[in-house]
């Protein structure tokens, strides 16, 4: 794809798409087309063995938005006249993200915060960005598409808070810092992000090894990767994460409506679900771990 046709795409996307959403289907349609050969011309077959090769890579979440930004690249190729079908419209995942809320993935606390100690990373400067970034996931129950949107301007260390944008199922709010949280994002920020970012320049606060802007579809593969087999039977997920920390809150009698804030859920009844579900939860770890005999 030419440089022309780049910027025709970026400002057909604007035009179709909220800010966010034009940002992250330019780029997945951008990483679509370094990986096919003639994509202008692609078939389904096509599509569907790179949508293949994502499927190994990814969650199905990401997987989903991946297809979405194919879909959207074809539709501008339909609008702008080079090409007259979408070869990737009629394309369905089955997969299903499971919402149900299962007892045997659920964290205490305690085990939650032993996940701050991860695997050793061979860079300099990731060890403490990755106990930031676990410290995130735990002590704020926060998604990987809220973490990716965090910039240094949004942490104030003065106050302990930090500042999270809304999502396309979450409310922006404002959440305080755990204690040991404000020295590990001052060490991390004026310390070692520093080294990490080399002679580049970012707002973001998560940097990667390479200067690079740590994206959500990257936290799901590290914790895959650090994490797997931590806890025998159990699942470590960002979800599985963010279910346990809200749990716990509803648990220790935290009220429904300061749980609904502090998570950013946009309905009460997101909330609820986590405390109505706790009576069947039970009889399922009982079923599991002491089946009537």
């Amino acid at each position: 794809m030419n440089n022309g046709v780049n910027e025709e795409l970026r400002t057909y996307l604007q035009k179709h798409y909220s800010k966010r959403t034009a940002e992250i289907y330019y780029r997945d349609a951008v990483m679509f087309l370094k990986n096919i050969p003639d994509e202008e011309n692609a078939n389904y077959k096509q599509i569907m063995d790179y949508i293949g090769r994502v499927r190994e890579r990814y969650a199905i979440a990401t997987v989903q938005r991946i297809l979405h930004g194919i879909k959207a690249y074809y539709s501008f190729l339909s609008y702008s006249g080079h090409r007259e079908d979408n070869p990737a419209a009629s394309i369905r995942l089955r997969d299903r993200r499971g919402r149900d809320i299962q007892l045997q993935d659920l964290f205490t606390s305690q085990e939650l915060e032993s996940l701050l100690e991860g695997k050793k990373e061979r860079y300099r400067g990731l060890d403490l960005r990755n106990r930031l970034l676990m410290s995130l996931l735990i002590y704020q129950a926060l998604l990987p598409q809220e973490i990716e949107q965090i910039r240094v301007q949004d942490v104030d260390l003065e106050k302990g808070t930090i500042r999270i944008h809304s999502g396309s199922k979450t409310n922006s709010r404002t959440l305080p810092l755990k204690m040991q949280q404000v020295m590990l994002f001052y060490n991390y920020i004026y310390k070692e992000r520093t080294q990490l970012l080399g002679n580049q320049k970012s707002e973001i606060l998560l940097i990667g090894h390479r200067g690079k802007a740590v994206k959500a579809e990257d936290i799901p593969k590290h914790i895959k990767r650090h994490y797997t087999n931590r806890f025998e039977g159990r699942r470590i997920t960002a979800q599985s994460i963010r279910q346990s920390v809200i749990a716990n809150l509803l648990k220790n009698g935290k009220e429904l409506r300061a749980v609904q804030a502090f998570a950013g859920h946009r309905y009460p009844s997101a909330t609820e679900k986590y405390r109505q579900n706790n009576v069947e939860l039970l009889r399922t770890a009982i079923n599991n771990y002491h089946p009537i005999k």
